[in-house]
């Protein structure tokens, strides 16, 4: 493998986010947004072939479909995926998404519905959706591209759509449900929330961020090794699959001013 010496914030993110899939077996891989849709068909071009991928409609494919327009490409079938049988896949445990929410506190609870008060919104935004049930049936990851105290809030995010560690909103006498959250790819790190409690760290930083910034951007503290891991650079052969997973350049959209990852 041969290290790339040119890529871009967007491309470390996505052979970071990639990693949210190794190891976990044969599971229907989600990814929400272009680049967890970019890194799970890197994950399984690479070192996670038995991960399931769908054409985005209702047939499982072996070769993950490029973003964006299609042109003359024809998505290679391999089984039938209907929506009831993603549904199985959900109830089952047997999926692996990685979501995109706009805000995440320190319990790993995520918001994609509003912004602001739920009665009166400042921003309406997607609604919960399948967040509360993703969230308590299988694993899920996260990508947000601007680590900052908007997305990482103080206290608790504003709508509760996706379930995490925090136990006060269940009634006396119930239990959570087993929660397993992956990791978060940000545009300045790599964070899970292993430590002690479910505490939020720090994974690795990415070429260039001080540990200091991450802090700083995130509303919650943040545990870490004294000298955190560095973010693994793409090697050539990453990018070119991701090259042909997005041939119209879309992750290049994703990230403001589309900087370099290098950190220089």
């Amino acid at each position: 493998m041969t290290i790339a010496n040119s890529y871009t914030l967007a491309e470390l993110m996505i052979v970071a986010a990639a990693e949210a899939w190794r190891g976990g077996g044969e599971v229907l891989a989600t990814g929400i947004g272009p680049l967890p849709r970019i890194a799970a068909g890197l994950a399984k071009l690479t070192f996670a072939p038995q991960i399931l991928m769908t054409d985005g409609e209702a047939f499982l494919v072996e070769d993950p479909v490029p973003i964006g327009p299609r042109g003359e490409y024809t998505p290679k079938h391999s089984g039938w995926m209907p929506y009831h049988r993603v549904f199985d896949n959900v109830w089952s445990g047997r999926r692996h998404a990685m979501v995109t929410p706009v805000q995440l506190d320190r319990w790993g609870q995520g918001n994609i519905a509003a912004l602001g008060n739920p009665r009166k919104p400042k921003v309406q935004l997607l609604g919960v959706r399948g967040f509360p049930g993703n969230s308590i049936n299988h694993r899920n990851s996260m990508l947000i591209p601007n680590h900052s105290r908007r997305a990482f809030v103080e206290g608790e995010v504003d709508v509760i759509a996706s379930v995490g560690y925090g136990d006060k909103h269940w009634p006396e006498g119930t239990r959570r449900p087993p929660v397993d959250i992956g990791i978060v790819v940000t545009n300045l790190c790599v964070m899970d929330f292993k430590g002690p409690d479910n505490a939020a760290r720090v994974v690795s930083l990415h070429p260039g961020v001080a540990l200091e910034a991450v802090q700083e951007a995130t509303g919650f503290p943040l545990l870490s090794d004294p000298v955190p891991a560095v973010t693994t650079p793409p090697s050539k052969e990453d990018l070119a699959i991701v090259g042909k997973l997005d041939p119209h350049n879309i992750r290049a959209t994703v990230i403001k001013d589309n900087p370099p990852g290098n950190g220089v």
